[in-house]
């Protein structure tokens, strides 16, 4: 008698969970993070590891007004900071992948050409000697080598210390950015 009571249990079991199972197994999931391809990082501060230069809270408090009157710097960054300065190397056809950074980056690109799409899928192109900045802090974009030729860019970073450099993101669906290969 005691197994009967067991094969019920069991069965009953089963018919509750069997429908939930159904429902998550139909359900649409959110796109994975996408890869990156043809896409090298390297660390140009400290090559070889992940170390950032460390500057303690209060330490990225600046002001700066110059004899020019037009020009104007003010930064300040509470809590501990890391700076990075990396340089990026993509092939022809690479890219970033989808994500975004937890601080701000000024980016300049150093050889070929880089379009930088948005999760709005707005999009534009920089070439040799132009500059961008990404300001993070959930800004989604996607770095894409449309040449025939290798691209470089060179990346400052201010990032909260011991924070991951980089959230990689779902692809948002912009219909002219293409799949790594």
């Amino acid at each position: 008698m005691k197994s009967l009571i067991q094969f019920k249990r069991f069965s009953i079991l089963l018919l509750l969970i069997a429908p939930a199972l159904m429902v998550g197994a139909f359900t649409p999931m959110p796109a994975l993070a996408t890869p990156q391809c043809g896409f090298m990082s390297a660390n140009l501060l400290f090559p070889g590891t992940t170390m950032g230069a460390y500057f303690p809270s209060g330490a990225l408090d600046l002001m700066c007004r110059s004899n020019l009157p037009d020009w104007l710097l003010f930064t300040r960054v509470r809590g501990d900071s890391d700076l990075y300065i990396t340089q990026n190397t993509i092939q022809p056809g690479g890219q970033s992948g989808w994500h975004t950074h937890p601080g701000p980056s000024l980016v300049t690109v150093t050889e070929g050409a880089v379009t930088v799409y948005e999760d709005d899928c707005t999009s534009a192109t920089y070439s040799v000697g132009q500059t961008f900045t990404d300001i993070g802090c959930g800004d989604v974009h996607n770095v894409v080598n449309e040449t025939v030729a290798e691209a470089k860019t060179i990346a400052v970073q201010i990032v909260p210390h011991d924070a991951p450099r980089r959230e990689d993101k779902p692809d948002p669906g912009c219909p002219q950015v293409p799949p790594c290969p």
